[in-house]
Parts: C-alpha cells; structure tokens; sequence
C-alpha cells in the first residue's frame, strides 16, 4: 500500500509542477497519477530489495488508457520517479517514436526537473547502430587516401557496392567535424540526412564491435553516450532498444529488468515490434553468396591474422564448414521451387517488403506452420552446418579478443581490428542461420502457440531470391517471460490501449496479467464539438470498385470548404485511383503521401492553410496515428473506408488459423478489434487541443449495415453523429 511519505512527496511535486506552468489539475491527469502511484507504491520487496514475485503475481503492472489531452507524459513522470527514488530502482521509460523520445528528453524532463522540486538526473539511451564506428570510419578514409577516389570495400564487397566520390567526401565531412567538436557522431545530430547505404558501412553492432579493446574507446561516440547511463536515475529508450537488452538476457544494456520500473509510453505498439525482434529469416542466394565469399576471403585472414593457435585450429576447420552449409543451401532452392506456390497479394498497395512482420509481396505461407518433410530435413542439415560454424566463429572471435587485450599479442593489432568487424559479422550471419533453420527442423511441439512460417519472392541484385521466414504469432508469452514477470514494476500507456472498449486485445498480444490494474481515464476534450457523420453518399465498401467510384464522386463537395483536411485510405491503390480521377484544380489542392517526404509534406500543407488557402492531404495507415494538426491544419478527417487489416500477413494469417482451429472465430476476436482501435486512431487526427472543432465523415456503409457496425461506433469517443 502506499505510503504517507510517498503520497506527501508525489502530491507535492505535482502541486509545485502545476503552480509553476500555471495550470489547473486534470481530472484525467489526476486519476493517472492516482493509478500509477497506488501500483508501484504497493508492491511489495523481499529481504534483498527485489519484488517479492509470490506476493506480487501481476499486481506491480499499470495498465492506463489515456486519450489526448491527459498529460500522460506529465502524469507518469511525477508518479514514477518519486517512487523509483524511494524504492532505489532506476525508470526507463521507453517510447515507439524518436519524435517522443526527444521530447521526452528535450522538454518534458528538464521541466519536471526545473518546477517539480524532484532532483534527479536523466539520459538518452539509444541502439549501437545510431552512432559511427570510428574505426570503420577510419578504414574507408584511409582505403580513400590509398587508392585515390573511390573506395573498394574489399572485404565487404558482397554486402555494400563501391563508395563513391559524393560518399567519400561525406567520410571526410564527418571526420572533420569530430575532430572539431562540431558533432558527436550521433546519426539524429548530423545536420542533413544521411542515406541508409551511406550510413551502413560507418556503424556497427554488438556482434561486429570489440568493445573496451578497441583503440578508439576513449572517443567511441556510443561508448561516450553510454558513460553515465548506469548512474542515471531515469533513462529514455525506445521499445527496438528494451525488447534487444531484453534478447540478450536484460541487463546487458539497460539496467537489468529486476532493478527497473519501466513506463512503456506508445505501448500499443509493443507486441508488433516484440514479433520483429523474435522472428527469424534468412534469403537463400544471398547466403549463398556470402558463405562462398566468406570461403575465399578466409586464406587471406589467416594469413594476417593466424596466431599459430585457436584461430588456425579453427579457422582450418572452416573450408569444410562453410562448404556444407552452402551445398544444403544450393538443395532447398529446387525444393522450394518445388513445393512452394506463390500467390501475389500486393495489390493492398501495402510495404511489399519480404521481411518478418511485414505485409505485401510474392510468397507461400506453409498452413498450421507445417513444413513439408523434405524441406524438415534439409533444414536439419543447415542447422548442423550453421550450428557447427557459429561454434568455431565464437571461439575465433573470442581468441581474437585475448589477442587484443595481449600487449605481447603475435598478430598486430591492426591486422585483428581490420578483421574483427568481419568476423562479428560472419558470426551474426551464421547465428541467424541456425536460428532460422533450427525452428524449420521440428515440428512445433503439441499444445505449444504455432509458429507462422512462410517464404516470399524477393528482389536481389536484379535476380529473385527466396526468403525464408518465421515468427512466433503472438508475443504475449515472450513478453511475459522475459519482460513482466522479470521486472520490479511497469505502467504501460497510450491513448489507445482498449479495443471495442476492452483490454482482451492488448492481454492477448502483449500478454499484460490478468492481475494487472487496468484503467481508462478520460480525456479533458469535449467530443461533441466534433461531429461523426456517415452520408447518405456512402456505400458498403465490401464492392472495391463502386466504393472507390462513390469517394470521388464524394469528395469534391465534403472539402469544398477552406482549411486543412485528411483523408484516409486503407489501400495505396485506391488511394491513387481517386487522386488521379479528381478534376485537375482539385488535385492542385492535394498533397499525397508518397510524392515528398512527410515532413515535406506537412510543411507546404501549414504554408498553404497559413496563407488562407486549402490543403488535403491524403495519406495511409501511417498519416493515421501520430499525425498532429491543430487548429485550422485539420478541420475535416475523411476515413474512406473501415480499416480492416488486408489479410495477406502471413503471421495474421497463421493467428487466425489458429484461432478458428480452437473454435473461434478470427474475424470477431481480431480483425474487428483490430478495426475498432485503428478507427479510434484515425478519429484521433481531428480534435488536438481543447478548443479545435470539425468534421470526421466515414465513406463505409458497412458501419450501420453489419452486425459489428454498432460496436464499432460505439468504441469511439462521444462526437456528435449524423448518420443517414
């Protein structure tokens, strides 16, 4: 239960904090608060300090829904901290956005920090792969300066193409500046954008790093970053960097899970990118490619590298290895060919990505996660090559390491930095690989949730390739294991957490406890100066061509006014179509996702609606959540239809499967809720302060005329309505 001492040190710092910003308390704002501190101020500690987990089975999660307006941030940084303080545990509070990280860093800390009486002191926790690799750096710029130009990767060759001139003088730039003190090797602090391909051969990860043995650490931009953040009483992540401490056991880069309350900030998005981190895949040429180039690039590393010891032993064993695995790898491309039928789903117009968790593209799903017996194993004998090489790989990368930290080492120092990053990189390869192979080689055991397996048609250097992949179909008991039975404490929020006005959704995905305290506190809007309309102009958007004929027969007379509007689509290709049907003056006024950057985008459309004049945007899923238009930016939201999920995801696919395997029905207990929360969402682009005011109008007819309309309708916050 929660203490006097706490409840006087948590009322009073909202109390300062609110007389200092001079405003009035929130009722939402209030009950947040109220929730948060009755959870973690009642969990209860064993004799060393850590929650004693059998008195405390599920009660030290905080589940809070929070719409707009609230001040969640406010809210949990004022409840958290003083009880992280008084329990001697550290807060991470980690978010789904780097827009929300950096103004959780930027603003609302140092203002909780200035009026909130609270001392304490906070960091920016980011992945290894934000920040340069000196020494790689160092390797391209001194390849430049020998070869004139220009710059042959060499042993990264069958990965990244040449370095060319514009590249090159990037390099120089960046080095330039560190030298100066005009940058910190941060890639968010570089003063322009720096392209993916650019950026790739200048950071590293923890496979390809040598750590405290580098020669470099003293200026490492990461390692600098990472100084002071296990002194830090309060750390800002993002979710990709909990759920990667997290696959490497907590702990290895945030603080372990034990000795942390963690607020999950934008926690709906959560389970998605928890399945990204625990899926599996692998492209079949490409690792091909890489094993026959890793085979003739051996003899020259141990011919600079071969200690006479662990690395030659091993390293001789490797031809044989890397053979193998590639031979195995030549037999499942004709078995695949030949068992596999791919069926196109791409005309959603969604990401046609063939990577894990993301949908659209050419590919055969293998139903129930059952893989044809050839193919079973195959993939065991990929798992016994990938298995062996991953061993021999680690005890290299591990003599090397001795032979860094040897100040009598018989291999240079510079030969073993030149060449670790490779190994790292091998090593990462393979490890991938028997991970793939190995959940491909058995069958998954009986009673256990399925996995999704499938292989998609790729593009590869202008050739197709097959990848290979799996996922597990919910992350709940992933997140369960190592996430919240693990930690001191946790309080999850978003403003859309519920779906058709229950916590089942997030339970099922994200695997919060039932013993869990749930909560939806209400936002300080008034959702009647919005008005929710369906007109008579709607129709069932089940028929694709009469609906995308009736939208832009629609349109011209819904935004006929001036101002700021958004339109919705829920495929790229309808989307495209009605752009291009619209009547030249009309298609002047439209911005479309797609034809500059977003933030381009919302750039010309404020200039346009602060000079008087009118600006539609029309996006996607992703103009749906995040956006932020107040005011006159956003009088009108247009939803063109429902937005159901496309099922082609294979791993959407495989969890209804399932579901309807155990008697469910998938549509009812996913796609509808899923629907309901993304609706939710879109609506939520339209009210952004207090006193803005406007129009959503839902072109579905589906709303009124199916069963499931009414329960969709009414998980929406209380507009006004005109339904025809």
């Amino acid at each position: 239960m929660l203490n006097d001492q706490d409840k006087k040190a948590i009322q009073t710092a909202y109390s300062q904090f609110l007389a200092g910003r001079g405003l009035k308390a929130r009722y939402g704002q209030k009950l947040m608060v109220a929730a948060i501190a009755r959870t973690l101020g009642a969990i209860i500690q064993d004799g060393s300090g850590e929650r004693d987990s059998a008195k405390c089975n599920g009660e030290h999660i905080c589940v809070v829904e929070a719409g707009t307006g609230t001040g969640k941030t406010v809210a949990y940084l004022l409840a958290a901290i003083p009880l992280a303080q008084a329990q001697d545990k550290k807060l991470v509070v980690s978010t789904a956005t780097v827009a929300l990280q950096e103004q959780i860093i930027h603003k609302d800390l140092p203002e909780v920090a200035r009026l909130s009486g609270l001392e304490f002191d906070f960091s920016l926790a980011k992945g290894r792969g934000r920040y340069l690799c000196l020494s790689k750096l160092d390797q391209l710029l001194s390849s430049s300066s020998a070869t004139g130009t220009g710059i042959s990767l060499g042993l990264y060759e069958d990965e990244l193409p040449q370095v060319g001139e514009e590249s090159v003088k990037l390099y120089r730039d960046m080095a330039d500046n560190l030298a100066t003190g005009g940058w910190d090797g941060d890639r968010d602090n570089w003063p322009e954008t720096i392209e993916v391909e650019d950026w790739s051969r200048i950071t590293t990860d923890h496979r390809q790093c040598s750590g405290r043995r580098c020669p470099h650490v003293t200026n490492c931009s990461f390692f600098r970053a990472r100084e002071n953040l296990g002194k830090t009483q309060v750390i800002v992540a993002n979710h990709d960097l909990l759920l990667a401490d997290l696959a490497l056991g907590g702990g290895a880069i945030l603080p372990p899970p034990e000795e942390t309350i963690y607020v999950l900030d934008e926690a709906h998005h959560l389970p998605e990118k928890a399945l990204n981190h625990f899926s599996h895949h692998s492209r079949v040429g490409a690792s091909t490619g890489w094993l026959e180039q890793a085979n003739k690039n051996l003899g020259q590393m141990l011919g600079e590298i071969g200690d006479g010891a662990e690395l030659d032993r091993c390293g001789e064993q490797l031809p044989g290895v890397l053979t193998s695995a590639k031979q195995g790898l030549e037999q499942m491309w004709p078995l695949i060919e030949e068992l596999c039928e791919f069926e196109d789903d791409r005309g959603s117009g969604s990401n046609r990505s063939g990577s894990p968790n993301r949908p659209g593209g050419v590919r055969h799903r293998f139903e129930g996660g059952v893989v044809p017996e050839p193919i079973m194993q195959l993939a065991e004998k990929l798992r016994e090559d990938f298995d062996e090489l991953e061993s021999l790989l680690n005890k290299m990368l591990q003599a090397a390491q001795r032979l860094l930290e040897d100040p009598h080492s018989p291999v240079p120092a510079v030969d073993l930095e030149r060449w670790y990053p490779q190994l790292g990189s091998w090593y990462g390869r393979a490890e991938a690989n028997l991970q793939l192979w190995a959940n491909y080689s058995r069958p998954d055991a009986d009673g256990a949730l399925p996995q999704a397996r499938w292989v998609t048609l790729v593009d590869w250097g202008g050739s197709t390739d097959f990848e290979v992949c799996s996922s597990p179909i919910l992350a709940g008991k992933t997140l369960d294991y190592s996430l919240w039975r693990r930690c001191y404490g946790a309080v999850l929020t978003s403003a859309t957490l519920t779906a058709l006005g229950k916590f089942d959704r997030l339970k099922m995905r994200a695997g919060t406890p039932d013993n869990a305290s749930y909560q939806v506190v209400p936002s300080p809007f008034d959702f009647s100066r919005a008005t929710l309309q369906v007109p008579t102009c709607a129709v069932d958007a089940g028929n694709a061509d009469a609906h995308t004929d009736a939208v832009i027969d629609a349109l011209p007379d819904l935004l006929k006014d001036t101002g700021g509007a958004l339109v919705l689509f829920s495929s790229r290709r309808q989307m495209e179509t009605v752009y291009e049907a619209l009547p030249g003056t009309w298609r002047n006024r439209i911005l479309m996702q797609g034809q500059k950057s977003r933030q381009q985008l919302l750039e010309i459309h404020r200039e346009t609606v602060d000079g008087g004049g009118s600006s539609v945007l029309f996006g996607l899923a992703s103009f749906a959540e995040g956006l932020d238009l107040p005011g006159d930016y956003c009088r009108h939201v247009v939803i063109a239809k429902l937005p159901f999920a496309v099922p082609d995801d294979p791993i959407e696919a495989a969890l209804a499967e399932w579901i309807e395997a155990k008697g469910g029905n998938p549509f009812m207990q996913i796609t509808v809720p899923d629907a309901a929360l993304k609706l939710v969402q879109a609506c939520g682009r339209l009210l952004r302060t207090e006193s803005d005011t406007g129009t959503i109008t839902l072109l579905d007819r589906r709303v009124v005329t199916r069963r499931y309309g009414r329960a969709i309708l009414d998980s929406l916050p209380p507009f006004s309505r005109r339904i025809d």
